[in-house]
């Protein structure tokens, strides 16, 4: 096509667009300008793969303002930088969801994570853009938190344009060029890209949405074989026979048909509830006390996203308050003194509901409770090696090994 063909891209009108949205979110402006862009026809508007290629139907570009082209621009960027399609692939595995539904469920879901907080301060929305709001959902959850809260129906069947590319939900489309086509970036790129803009977030603090910001810190630590261990012991713990089990009326039983007259109430399964018992003694240092905070949100990860099922107390040689999870970062880990986590598991299981797991996050350097808990328990262990680093007072010290009815993960 000629440039004056009115089917041909406008690829000043959308380059245009790209350095308006740079201007007003300098913290993209990296990822923004490592996007190649691929014209296609197949696409509904405008789409990412995960090699960073981005996919732009010429109609969409000629009809759209070019200050909603700029949202559109930081909208799809954002998929890639959160990784959407990657965590989309990890909840295919763990959860099973498969099939066009799934996968439309979770562009929807990612778009809320994104949408709550990227347009505004010279970024202009587009009308159709998927907001938390539009599902009844509040603002400043993660993509597998909104995924677990709603569910396709009449008030989605206006959503099936929905098309964000497999950079949004990891399914490869037909229009993909694959991880052998031209123009993809590699995967040291895409870390290259995501490291340089997590590191213009955090060097100009308070620029930033809290959103990103917290991307930003946790970009910093990636994710490691032992977190998705720890991830995968909780998932296990919770699932076992017995967690998060209760009787309901509201399902009766099939074995009711055998008994006339007689309603049986059948077994549900709840969403488990998980308290974390966080080791602030003087022998964890600042740097565990804070890679326990990242790992409070791996965990609330781990059970679905439900962060209202995620409880976390503090513990040396005594409890502290029992915090609700809303914000990992918005827990005080109050402490410094000797360690006995046996108060820490008294004070989670005193806990109203009580909890189906714990999770105990520690150097080990700490009596245990001499009896199994109730419930499930699975302790993170920071690591110690030699005898030295265990009591500078006592060298000769060695801590009791964690109890075996406890699935340990090491961490680090």
């Amino acid at each position: 096509m000629t440039a004056g063909d009115p089917g041909a891209l406008d690829l000043d009108k959308l380059f245009a667009a790209r350095l308006h949205a740079a201007r007003v979110r300098p913290y993209l402006a990296t990822a923004l300008f490592a996007l190649h862009v691929v014209e296609s026809r197949r696409v509904p508007t405008m789409a990412v793969d995960r090699h960073w290629r981005c996919y732009v139907s010429p109609a969409f570009v000629a009809r759209t303002p070019e200050e909603e082209l700029a949202g559109v621009w930081v909208h799809e960027v954002s998929h890639l930088l959160r990784d959407h399609h990657g965590r989309s692939d990890r909840l295919v595995r763990e959860r099973g969801l498969t099939g066009a539904g799934e996968r439309l469920r979770m562009n929807i879901a990612a778009d809320c994570e994104i949408n709550d907080d990227v347009f505004g301060d010279g970024l202009v929305g587009p009308e159709d853009a998927v907001a938390p709001s539009f599902l009844g959902l509040p603002g400043g959850l993660l993509m597998e938190e909104y995924l677990s809260r709603f569910r396709l129906g009449p008030h989605t069947q206006d959503l099936a344009w929905l098309d964000c590319g497999s950079g949004a939900d990891g399914l490869e489309r037909g229009w993909d060029l694959g991880p052998d086509g031209a123009y993809g970036l590699s995967a040291q790129e895409r870390d290259a890209v995501r490291f340089r803009v997590a590191q213009g977030i955090t060097g100009r603090p308070g620029n930033a949405p809290e959103g990103w910001q917290r991307w930003a810190d946790e970009a910093f630590h990636p994710p490691q074989a032992w977190r998705e261990l720890l991830g995968a012991a909780v998932r296990s713990a919770a699932t076992g026979g017995g967690a998060g089990e209760d009787y309901t009326y509201g399902r009766p039983s099939r074995r009711s048909a055998s008994l006339p007259g007689i309603v049986l109430p059948s077994l549900r399964r709840m969403p488990p509830r998980v308290s974390v018992v966080i080791d602030t003694s003087g022998s964890v240092s600042d740097a565990e006390l804070g890679s326990a905070l990242l790992e409070v949100t791996a965990i609330s990860r781990a059970v679905g996203g439900r962060r209202d099922l995620v409880s976390v107390l503090s513990c040396d040689a005594s409890a502290g308050v029992v915090h609700p999870l809303c914000r990992a970062e918005g827990i005080p880990l109050v402490g410094g003194g000797g360690t006995d986590l046996r108060t820490g598991f008294a004070k989670a299981l005193r806990t109203q509901p009580r909890p189906d797991v714990i999770v105990v996050l520690t150097d080990g350097q700490t009596p245990w409770p001499s009896t199994q808990p109730s419930c499930r328990t699975v302790v993170g262990l920071f690591p110690r090696h030699g005898s030295g680093s265990w009591d500078e007072d006592d060298p000769d010290y060695v801590p009791d090994s964690p109890p075996a009815w406890a699935r340990v993960v090491e961490i680090g």
